[in-house]
């Protein structure tokens, strides 16, 4: 190999796949470098699959690449697709050799998993789930995002992978499915399976066993690697999808999402009460929609106030029961943050930019980059987790 060739290789190593984020010499996609006496390079890279939906930013990155090596003058990309002995060794790089689907977030996983959940819908949950989960992929930390609310999911349209009816779909790599990322966030959604209908125009009308199964399969199929932290939006209420993922992730930690006004705070003590009836930990509360700023420096709060503080004090204070009749103290639940209302918020969601990337400086996305991080340096419980230490 020449010298060229050789940058070239380093090169590439800086290339990732958009979907696994790791570097395309890794996973055994460049096949072949060759540079001639001109100093033109050319490169022969192999896909997954023919019409894999990264093709073209794959292509491009690598073209850059290339062109940054020192010596080329030049560059052509050569794009071919894997054979089905390259595909099996490509799927056993990213699963690991010989692992079989397993569900990725079972107690022995060290992923923090945060499921965020409310009482009552149009509170603004998903929003908050939007911006929390892209600004802790902002702070360096692996993240990804399920749309746990069948029936309502907003997710694809929140993070900007669904545009004029058109959802981004995962991509299936033999039994691997690959979920798409957007703004640092690896994403899955009910939204992505539902053919070439419009979601806008598309409802999902499913019972319990339907729910629980397809909660199942997002945590069995759908390949997210090693995550730091995995978020849940989960619908509105102490459904079926609820239990299930109490069921299925008895181990999450619950953020719990209402408004200021007093009915909001009565339905949200309640989906903390089912989580907690599951096993899982109340780990906060973030009180949306709080008062909204006038040009005068006045508050207006168009919702009241102290929903969020009342959630929190709450789900803090013993309640005895019939089945309890003595009540244990639970553990202290703080108000994480309490968010403005804010136009922009509101406008880049819709937009398809979390508010934490496209207005960084708006008071409601600040908020939530400081509950992000605040959520990021909680200690979270180990227990019964199988940690990876060596024993020599």
């Amino acid at each position: 190999m020449t010298d060229t060739a050789a940058a070239v290789w380093r090169a590439l190593e800086g290339v990732r796949d958009p979907e696994i984020l790791r570097p395309i010499t890794e996973l055994g996609m460049v096949k072949n470098v060759a540079v001639n006496e001109t100093g033109v390079a050319t490169v022969a890279i192999s896909l997954t699959i023919a019409g894999c939906p990264a093709a073209r930013r794959i292509e491009a990155d690598t073209l850059a690449a290339t062109l940054t090596a020192d010596g080329v003058t030049g560059a052509a990309i050569e794009v071919g697709v894997m054979t089905p002995t390259e595909r099996k060794e490509f799927i056993e790089t990213v699963r690991g050799k010989g692992l079989t689907r397993t569900p990725q977030f079972d107690h022995t996983s060290l992923t923090r998993v945060i499921a965020v959940t409310s009482g009552k819908g149009g509170v603004g949950k998903s929003s908050v789930t939007a911006n929390l989960a892209v600004a802790l992929a902002q702070q360096g930390l692996k993240v990804g995002l399920i749309d746990a609310d069948i029936f309502g999911f907003s997710i694809p349209a929140l993070m900007g992978l669904s545009r004029d009816g058109v959802v981004e779909r995962p991509t299936k790599v033999d039994d691997l499915m690959l979920p798409p990322v957007a703004h640092g966030v690896k994403v899955i959604s009910i939204g992505m399976f539902l053919g070439d209908k419009d979601p806008r125009n598309t409802a999902v009308s499913w019972r319990g066993p339907m729910l629980h199964r397809t909660i199942e399969q997002f945590l069995r199929d759908v390949w997210f690697g090693d995550l730091d932290v995995l978020l849940l939006d989960l619908p509105p209420g102490t459904g079926d999808v609820a239990i299930s993922v109490g069921q299925l992730l008895p181990q999450a930690e619950v953020v719990v999402v209402t408004t200021p006004q007093p009915a909001a705070a009565d339905v949200a003590v309640r989906s903390a009460l089912v989580a907690r009836q599951t096993g899982q930990r109340v780990v906060g509360v973030i009180e949306n929609m709080a008062g909204l700023a006038q040009p005068d420096g006045t508050v207006l709060e168009l919702f009241g106030s102290g929903g969020g503080k009342a959630v929190a004090e709450r789900l803090s204070t013993p309640i005895s029961s019939e089945d309890q009749p003595t009540a244990v103290a639970p553990e202290p639940v703080p108000l994480l943050g309490s968010i403005a209302l804010s136009p922009g918020f509101r406008a880049s969601g819709d937009e398809g930019t979390p508010a934490v990337l496209a207005l960084p400086t708006d008071p409601a996305a600040r908020e939530l980059t400081r509950i992000a991080a605040l959520l990021a340096s909680m200690p979270r419980g180990l227990s019964g987790a199988s940690l990876p230490l060596n024993h020599g």
